[in-house]
């Protein structure tokens, strides 16, 4: 992102609440993603990641607050707005009875993509899947699982791509791998993506922007690069650590 012009963000929350009767899961937080930027959402279970990206896909109703998706509310305009992201995750796979080529026809009419057959080629080389067109996605690996989920996830093109720990439960060869293709489309498409992830080496490698949450609230955020060294620490595992075990002590930046 360095030295790049300013631009308009693709993504803003702005004082974003889920409340379970007395259980406050997200606690007002705001933060914005802008065009080909990579944001780490990080935290432990619980910490209210997965509510904040279930609210901004529209799976979850906020209590209170806004979510802007390329400058339309997603609670006016939630069909147009949603039009414009798109979603992966491992513990989400796409049907195992159908192949890779028929999953992503079926998606490619659920988000109304134009030329799909030439669409569909592009993901199919972009992502090393050419050669399992005919293959039912069940009888993949988990790698290659995860990136027929990664091409469905860039059909449409999206605005914003949300990414739930893309690359758990993979072998290192295969993550760095699919690292790198999600850099290359970030780079080239100008998609803002938020990334979940346990693996601090991937956040290091991968995002921009780090937002540490915490109990709903966001206690800290920066660059994941240079945020250990600026609280005297040596990285961003050790970071993560420390914010996790002692969340008090850290104030949202």
């Amino acid at each position: 992102m360095a030295g790049q012009p300013p631009s308009n963000p693709v993504l803003v929350v702005q004082e974003l609440r889920k409340h379970y009767g007395s259980l406050q899961a997200v606690k007002g937080i705001d933060f914005q993603v802008c065009p080909g930027e990579v944001v780490g959402l990080l935290g432990l279970n619980g910490a209210g990641k997965t509510t904040t990206i279930s609210m901004i896909l529209g799976v979850l109703e906020p209590t209170s607050g806004s979510i802007h998706i390329n400058g339309i509310d997603l609670a006016r305009h939630r069909s147009r707005a949603l039009a414009q992201t798109n979603f992966a995750a491992v513990y989400a796979p796409l049907p195992g009875n159908l192949t890779v080529y028929q999953n992503l026809h079926v998606f490619s009419l659920l988000y109304g993509v134009r030329n799909f057959a030439q669409r569909a080629e592009a993901l199919l080389e972009q992502f090393d899947l050419a050669r399992f067109r005919n293959t039912k996605c069940g009888v993949l690996s988990s790698g290659e699982q995860t990136r027929v989920g990664l091409a469905k996830a860039m059909l449409n093109r999206p605005c914003v791509l949300l990414l739930d720990e893309p690359t758990a439960s993979i072998d290192p060869a295969s993550a760095r791998d699919i690292r790198h293709t999600i850099r290359t489309f970030v780079r080239e498409s100008g998609v803002g993506v938020l990334w979940t992830s346990h693996n601090m080496y991937e956040v290091e490698e991968v995002c921009d922007r780090v937002l540490f949450l915490s109990h709903g609230d966001i206690i800290l955020e920066g660059d994941p690069k240079a945020l250990p060294g600026q609280h005297g620490l040596r990285t961003l595992e050790e970071l993560f650590i420390r914010v996790a075990r002692e969340p008090w002590e850290w104030e949202a930046q």
